[in-house]
C-alpha cells in the first residue's frame, strides 16, 4: 500500500488536478491546448535533449534492455493489428489502433514513476529507451500507415520511405532528442561544456516539463469519453498494460539476464498506459479517433493498479 501511496498516486493526483480544473471550467481549453503545447513542444524537448546530453553512452545503452522492451512493442502492435483485422476494422483504423497498443507513455507516466519508485539515479535506463521511442515508433507507425494507405495507387516504396521519413523528423520530441545527441558529439568533441547560461535556461526548463505536461493531460483527457468499440479498448488496453511488460519482463529477465536496474526501467516504461500520442496519432489520419482516446482514459485510469502490481513483482 506505501507503494501505490507514496509512489504513485502522486503522479496521478497532478493529472486528477488537471482533470478537475477543466471540468470545473477553471482551466479553458484554451488553457490546456497552451500548456500542452508548451509542454510537448517545448519543455520536454528540452528535458530530452539535456538529459541526452548528459547520459554515459557507454553506461546506459544496453541493448538487452532495448531489445526486451521493443520487442514487446513491436509484438503488441502486431496483435493490435491483427485483432483489430479480426473485428472488421479497416486498413488505416488496424494501424492506428495498433500504434495505441505500442506507444506507451513513456515520458508523462514513466519517468516520474520510475524516478519516485526508485530515484533519479535509476532514470538513466529509461532516457536510454525515450532517445529511441518516438523516432523508431513513428517511424514503424508512419510507414505502416503510408503501405496501407498507399497500397493499390501504384506508389513506389521509396516515396513511402519518405514520406515516413519526413512525418518522424517533424516531431518536436524527435527534435529534442536529435539536439541532446548533436549537444553531447560536440561537447566531447570539443571538450568544452555548454555555456553556464545556456544550461541553466535549460535545467529551468527541464523542471517545469513533467509538472506542466501532468497538469496539461489531466485536462486533455477530460474532453476524452469512453465511446467506441468496447472490444477494441479493452484490446488496447490489456496490450499496453500486461501484455507489453510481461513479454519486455520475461525476456529481460530469463532471457538476457539484464541488471536489475534495466529490468526496472524496460518493464515499467513498458507497463505505462498509451500517451496522449496515441491519438494524436490517429487524429492526424481521421481514423479511429474515439477508440484511441476512449483507451487513452481508460487504460490511464486502469494503469494506477496494475502499475502498482508491477512495482511489486520488479526486484
Amino acid at each position: 500500500m506505501s507503494v501505490l501511496i507514496d509512489v504513485i498516486l502522486p503522479v496521478f493526483l497532478v493529472i486528477a488536478f488537471g482533470y478537475v480544473a477543466s471540468w470545473r471550467g477553471l482551466f479553458s481549453e484554451g488553457a490546456v491546448d497552451g500548456l500542452m503545447r508548451f509542454a510537448q513542444t517545448f519543455a520536454v524537448p528540452v528535458l530530452l535533449a539535456r538529459s541526452i546530453a548528459n547520459l554515459d553512452l557507454s553506461q546506459s545503452y544496453n541493448w538487452w534492455m532495448m531489445t526486451a522492451f521493443y520487442a514487446g512493442a513491436l509484438i503488441a502492435f502486431s496483435i493490435g493489428i491483427f485483432g483489430s483485422r479480426i473485428m472488421g476494422r479497416s486498413g488505416p483504423e488496424c494501424v492506428a489502433i495498433g500504434f495505441a497498443c505500442m506507444f506507451s507513455n513513456s515520458l508523462l507516466l514513466g519517468l516520474p514513476i520510475t524516478e519516485r519508485a526508485y530515484g533519479t539515479d535509476a532514470l538513466s535506463g529509461n532516457f536510454a529507451i525515450i532517445s529511441v521511442h518516438s523516432p523508431f515508433l513513428y517511424a514503424v507507425g508512419i510507414l505502416s500507415m503510408e503501405m496501407v494507405r498507399s497500397s493499390g495507387t501504384g506508389a513506389s516504396l521509396g516515396r513511402v520511405g519518405l514520406n515516413a521519413l519526413t512525418g518522424v523528423l517533424r516531431t518536436p520530441l524527435v527534435i529534442g532528442i536529435l539536439t541532446g545527441f548533436a549537444i553531447k558529439i560536440g561537447t566531447e568533441l570539443t571538450g568544452q561544456p555548454l555555456p553556464h547560461p545556456i544550461r541553466e535556461g535549460m535545467d529551468m526548463m527541464a523542471r517545469a516539463a513533467l509538472p506542466a505536461a501532468l497538469f496539461g493531460l489531466g485536462g486533455v483527457l477530460h474532453r476524452y469519453r469512453p465511446e467506441g468499440d468496447a472490444k477494441a479498448i479493452a484490446m488496447i488496453t490489456v496490450l499496453a498494460l500486461i501484455v507489453h511488460p510481461a513479454i519486455t519482463y520475461t525476456l529481460a529477465h530469463f532471457a538476457f539476464h539484464v541488471d536489475t536496474a534495466a529490468l526496472r526501467s524496460a518493464t515499467l516504461t513498458g507497463a505505462m498506459a498509451p500517451g496522449v500520442n496515441a491519438y494524436l496519432f490517429a487524429n492526424i489520419y481521421g481514423v479511429a479517433k474515439r477508440v484511441s482516446a476512449s483507451a487513452v482514459l481508460i487504460a490511464t485510469a486502469l494503469s494506477i493498479l496494475t502499475i502498482w502490481g508491477w512495482l511489486a513483482i520488479l526486484p
